[in-house]
């Protein structure tokens, strides 16, 4: 019999989940029955792309990869602008708007994330206000930047500073409104994220405000939003507004599936990515992507990884378990617990990228930690193009492993963050970064790599230039 697999959501986790099954489905000699759900009107979109978009580097529309007649033409189910009231996982049925029942054979819930609005703004109509979560905010925000003076960011994470980019790009002047005392702390430490706020002060004139302070009301003029109040009353002039505060996991329809969520907000699974209903895992319905939490790599606890790059590894353990169980075959478990999040991002020139824990994570977390930051040209200074790169190593202060990197600069920062990944995964220690060998050539890298220099500083070791 033909088994059924109905996905709800058709962000990237929805469709890394699809392309998986779609790869293997010759496998299954029943045949798979494919059927994907999710609310915008687009099939599959880069949304990481759309920040981009907004800098005018190419339209909105090139961010479709693939329409959904791309999916159709496959023979999938593909069905946008359809919106589930309700899992109903005794019956096995999937419940959309217009009253339909899917039955499946398994569930995949990959319902994303939300953002989170102040209460000041959430009730407004004024036009000019948005989110920043889709394409269909994007268009949005691309629509109010026309004729636009001034523009105003509530949010100091990667979507919120690349918004703000685009606004200074685009010539309105910019403020972004965000919690002190630094940018970024999801992945950079104060120091780290104050060498982004001053370049994008010097380079791109914004005006940071980062104190403890909420948007309090907003004003318009003719149906458009004209100035944004904040705190005990200062008013900044703002034509446009994104709110990029932060992502909440989009739980509902799970919760109300009587499927647990954790500490971080997050579905919780196990390394099968099962979810977990009553005191068990169940064996046909999963759940993954920014609606669930993960395992830390270095505290062991849990809290949410909102990345492409946690999904596209957690698509590949539904899609297997999928198979498997059709199969008959055991459940295989995930390789992407513990997660350890490696993230990089291009803000207005500059680029920055982190992997495992920041300093304030690992203290909260009980660990004692060392560190070293040293900046450094990435070439010979004689080459054209030699730009400096900031590195901060932290080091677990007892074992002396690795167990974060940050990394600020133009150049060659990807690349570094998927290496010293490994390192951590390896377990590697500062004496052996230290003592690792290194490829020299004067036009591509140094003899000596900022790498271990900040490592020999956080040992205590003066460098040798």
């Amino acid at each position: 019999m033909v088994k059924k697999v109905v996905i709800v959501g058709g962000g990237i986790a929805g469709i890394y989940v699809l392309r998986n099954l779609l790869a293997r489905r010759e496998e299954i000699e029943e045949g798979l029955d494919l059927t994907l759900l999710k609310r915008e009107r687009s099939g599959w979109v880069s949304t990481c792309g759309l920040p981009f978009a907004l800098r005018g580097w190419y339209e909105i529309k090139r961010t479709e990869i693939n329409e959904p007649k791309f999916f159709l033409d496959q023979g999938v189910d593909f069905r946008t602008e359809t919106e589930v009231t309700k899992l109903d996982l005794e019956a096995r049925t999937v419940k959309i708007a217009d009253g339909e029942e899917l039955a499946y054979d398994y569930l995949v819930i990959a319902t994303g994330r939300e953002p989170s609005v102040p209460e000041a703004v959430a009730n407004t109509e004024l036009e000019g206000i948005s989110t920043f979560n889709n394409e269909d905010d994007a268009r949005k925000i691309e629509a109010a930047m026309e004729g636009a003076t001034n523009a105003f960011v509530r949010g100091r994470g990667i979507i919120g500073l690349q918004a703000a980019v685009a606004f200074a790009t685009k010539g309105l002047n910019t403020t972004v409104l965000g919690g002190p005392p630094s940018l970024l702390p999801g992945s950079l430490d104060p120091d780290m994220g104050d060498i982004v706020k001053k370049w994008l002060e010097e380079k791109h004139g914004i005006r940071f405000i980062l104190a403890r302070k909420e948007i309090t009301g907003v004003k318009g003029e003719n149906g458009r939003v004209k100035s944004v109040v904040i705190g005990d009353g200062e008013e900044i002039p703002a034509d446009v507004v994104v709110i990029a505060r932060g992502m909440r996991p989009n739980v509902g329809l799970a919760v109300d599936a009587g499927i647990a969520t954790g500490d971080s907000g997050g579905i919780v699974t196990d390394g099968a990515m099962h979810v977990r209903r009553g005191r068990g895992y169940l064996r046909d319905v999963f759940a993954l992507g920014d609606c669930t939490e993960v395992i830390d790599g270095i505290t062991y606890r849990p809290r949410l990884s909102q990345l492409a790059s946690t999904v596209v590894v957690q698509s590949k353990v539904v899609a297997d378990n999928i198979i498997s169980d059709i199969k008959g075959q055991p459940a295989l478990y995930s390789i992407s617990v513990p997660c350890l999040s490696p993230t990089v991002a291009e803000i207005g020139g500059l680029i920055v990228g982190s992997v495992g824990v920041t300093g304030e994570a690992a203290t909260r977390a009980g660990i004692k930690t060392l560190s070293g930051t040293a900046t450094k040209l990435v070439k010979a200074r004689y080459f054209p193009g030699a730009k400096p790169l900031t590195m901060k190593l932290l080091f677990d202060a007892y074992s002396h492993k690795l167990i974060g990197a940050q990394m600020v600069g133009e150049s060659t920062v990807a690349e570094r963050v998927n290496e010293l990944q490994m390192a951590i995964r390896a377990g590697m220690t500062a004496e052996e970064i230290r003592n690792t060998e290194r490829c020299y050539d004067p036009s591509l890298s140094l003899l000596i790599d900022v790498t271990i220099d900040a490592t020999e500083k956080a040992m205590g070791i003066t460098p040798v230039y």
